[in-house]
């Protein structure tokens, strides 16, 4: 797919173009947020770790207590088909599963037509080969907004329902910062606003719990694999803003970035080194193997 192309959307079975694919003003993800949705990367035509997002997505069905009767080949055909239909092998994509049209009341009804929408968009390569999607690493700033405490709103759960990762970000406007870094209520480091927090200090990794209000992230868990097999230690618990100032080294993952380098955390230079080159590496090699050998 060429930059003028216009690109194909999967939407509840039909792809259509993306200024043709639209969704019912009624539709509860649109009025509430009521759906649940992952991000995938595809490398060579093959979704990366597509198992743990199908499990992830059932987690957080689960937690709206969302039946939408799908199966994971019939999902994972419709992302295959997009991605065929956009001739692309390497790509961002997203699966979003809403509870679809239900009457306008807040309480959900067990009864649900699902709204499945699938869209992707080209992505370099990845890989040992492959290249970054950022251009530099990254600048980060502490916000105000604090995450949204487990007891509210379930911290595992992947949902529309972004306000907390958008209210975050506003409080960048202005900074030369690309991401927030949120807090807990108690003023403990969660993770970013669309990001899982690394930091390492005397040759160990350290990485926000998920015992608090943290998205257990894909990358995030690939990583500890990754940490595991090259024997580095890892510690997971409750860390201040000052322990990732204070560190020899920190990083970012989601699923687009992979490992993103903090080049500075409110102005505190930090950067990457060779943790982080190590388990870029490590990383970069694991695609290659699963996607593009």
């Amino acid at each position: 797919m060429t930059d003028t192309d216009s690109p194909l959307y999967h939407v509840d079975g039909e792809l259509v173009p993306a200024d043709e694919a639209t969704v019912s003003v009624d539709d509860r993800g649109f009025r509430y947020g009521d759906a649940a949705f992952e991000t995938c990367r595809a490398y060579g035509g093959t979704i990366f770790a597509w198992d743990a997002h199908v499990d992830r997505l059932e987690r957080t069905c689960e937690a709206l207590s969302l039946d939408h009767g799908l199966s994971a080949a019939d999902l994972r055909a419709r992302i295959d088909e997009t991605l065929a239909a956009n001739d692309l092998e390497d790509a961002y994509v997203r699966l979003s599963i809403t509870r679809g049209v239900q009457p306008g009341k807040l309480a959900p009804r067990p009864e649900v037509d699902p709204t499945v929408v699938v869209y992707v968009k080209p992505l370099p390569r990845g890989g040992v080969e492959g290249e970054s999607v950022w251009d530099e690493p990254a600048t980060v700033r502490t916000v105000e907004t604090r995450r949204i405490p487990d007891a509210a709103v379930p911290s595992a759960a992947k949902t529309h329902n972004y306000l907390n990762g958008i209210l975050a970000r506003a409080e960048l406007r202005g900074t030369d910062a690309d991401e927030a870094l949120v807090r807990d209520l108690d003023g403990t480091v969660a993770e970013g606003a669309t990001s899982n927090l690394w930091f390492v200090r005397d040759g160990a990794l350290y990485t926000p719990t998920t015992d608090g209000p943290v998205l257990p992230g894909i990358t995030r868990a690939i990583v500890r694999e990754l940490a595991a097999e090259a024997d580095l230690r890892v510690h997971e618990g409750a860390y201040a803003v000052g322990d990732v100032r204070a560190a020899d080294e920190a990083f970012l993952t989601n699923r687009t970035w992979e490992l993103r380098p903090i080049g500075a955390l409110d102005g505190h230079a930090i950067g990457g080194g060779p943790i982080t080159d190590r388990l870029s590496r490590l990383y970069d090699e694991r695609v290659e193997r699963t996607c593009y050998e």
